[in-house]
């Protein structure tokens, strides 16, 4: 699977890349989540979080949390514990801000962490969350299999992921959105020429649908589905330990 990175050109890892990007739109970053996505990420969330209401999970792992935002609605569900992990602080920063405004920081627990290479313990986690970061992982089975050693048998994982509509017109406004009008006000906005020109390579790029299906079955996850939202413009994910 071709390695897509913020910078082709440039000679550091994805992972140092993506960490650096983040770093650069991270005070922009919840601003310009809402604005180019017209406010439909907010029940994309709800939707994801929702797979795990019949589960009651206490401890719950958020994988690139970013600035928490999937973290915050994972406390409709009541958790003990959730903790969120994320490559760059300047991201956690801001959720940290946003989760203690909140008065939430006792419920969530925001570390600097490697999703290829979790600091937890075998079997730890009663579930599982994922917004958005799965594209970012720099070797997508790795990171999927640490997933995987962390949960509980029996715990579940859910992933919101962009993916690539299919059908006649959306296809073609969703193109021309992400690859031209996307673009120029992310870059724009958040002053990064690299960050909002890799969005759409890497979604692009991304396997979705039965690909990733079959990268979940892989490693070993059990009941996988797959449910495309807003046309197919982005889907969730979910598999069983």
């Amino acid at each position: 699977m071709t390695v897509i990175k913020p910078i082709q050109s440039s000679e550091k890892s994805k992972k140092q890349q993506v960490e650096e990007m983040f770093d650069s739109i991270s005070k922009r970053y919840d601003f310009l989540n809402h604005f180019l996505s017209l406010g439909i990420d907010k029940g994309w969330r709800k939707k994801a979080i929702a797979k795990l209401k019949n589960d009651h999970p206490k401890l719950i792992l958020d994988v690139a949390t970013g600035t928490a935002d999937l973290a915050m609605e994972g406390l409709t569900l009541n958790p003990d514990k959730i903790i969120g992990v994320d490559l760059s602080e300047g991201m956690l920063s801001m959720g940290r801000v946003k989760v203690g405004k909140a008065g939430k920081s006792d419920k969530i627990e925001l570390l600097k962490g490697d999703s290829e290479r979790l600091l937890f313990d075998d079997n730890h986690f009663d579930a599982c969350t994922v917004g958005f970061g799965v594209r970012n992982f720099e070797h997508l089975d790795q990171g999927l299999q640490e997933i995987y050693r962390v949960l509980k048998p029996g715990a579940q994982l859910v992933v919101l992921e962009f993916s690539k509509p299919k059908v006649f017109p959306v296809k073609q406004v969703y193109n021309l959105y992400f690859n031209a009008i996307l673009p120029f006000w992310g870059r724009y906005i958040s002053k990064s020429n690299s960050a909002y020109s890799y969005l759409p390579e890497s979604v692009k790029h991304f396997p979705d649908g039965p690909a990733f299906i079959e990268h979940l079955n892989k490693i070993g996850f059990k009941n996988t589905t797959s449910q495309a939202l807003t046309f197919g413009i982005c889907s969730i994910y979910t598999g069983v330990k």
